[in-house]
């Protein structure tokens, strides 16, 4: 098999299986559940709950695979998580604690494009067409306030109790955090086996666009459920 085929054969198959789990923040039954009826502080559940969301929320680890595609130092990053962690932690934690409502179908379209603006950026399509590219640093912060708010409109359909909920909610977002550490350590563990291959400047390309696609298809699925909300 050509070795451009070996990498772009992979995010083929993960692009597939997104098809049916285009719903960003998807949640277990079970877990539905203990969020619906859960009462009182439950530091270690919610810790968990917001770990497992991270592992398992494509959308958000699509997003940073785009953001940590060509940075190859841990202080850059560190630094360009640390600035999706202060918007994302944000907009979790208002959005939930303040009751912020916004239309979810439209956020997760929003997730949607921000997956997509990150593989156009590596491909250097702003430089191309505009001449300039956006403040990277900046973009990051913006849509990680989106992706917050996004899991802030989704754990507010489970009506979580007000008993505990300030420490619920902290801890679910350490969770996160965790979670994030965790599969973004796995990712920089790949990434860092790949970029010794030549494979992976010659599928770079291919596997950026290969994130746009990931970004499109989020965002048809969800403008198509915000399309067919009223009718």
């Amino acid at each position: 098999m050509r070795p451009v085929l070996r990498v772009v054969l992979p995010f083929v198959g993960a692009l597939a299986l997104l098809l049916p789990l285009a719903t960003a923040h998807g949640v277990a039954e079970g877990d539905k559940a203990f969020l619906q009826q859960s009462t009182g502080a439950q530091i270690g559940p919610f810790l968990y709950l917001g770990a497992k969301h991270m592992v398992t929320g494509y959308d958000h680890l699509l997003f940073l695979f785009g953001v940590i595609f060509f940075l190859f130092h841990l202080k850059d990053v560190g630094l360009y998580v640390s600035m999706f962690t202060i918007g994302h932690s944000a907009t979790l934690i208002a959005g939930v604690l303040l009751n912020i409502q916004a239309n979810p179908f439209l956020i997760d379209a929003i997730i949607g494009l921000s997956i997509v603006y990150k593989g156009f950026d590596n491909l250097g399509g702003f430089t191309t067409l505009f001449g300039h590219r956006p403040n990277t640093k900046l973009m990051v912060l913006v849509f990680g306030l989106f992706h917050g708010l996004g899991l802030a409109t989704k754990l507010q359909q489970f009506g979580l109790s007000g008993d505990g909920l300030v420490t619920n909610i902290l801890s679910f977002n350490v969770g996160v955090e965790l979670g994030q550490f965790l599969a973004l350590g796995l990712v920089l563990l790949l990434m860092g086996l790949w970029r010794t291959t030549k494979s992976f400047e010659k599928s770079s390309f291919a596997a950026n666009v290969l994130i746009m696609a990931g970004g499109f298809i989020l965002m048809g699925y969800q403008l198509a459920g915000f399309a067919l909300q009223g009718a």
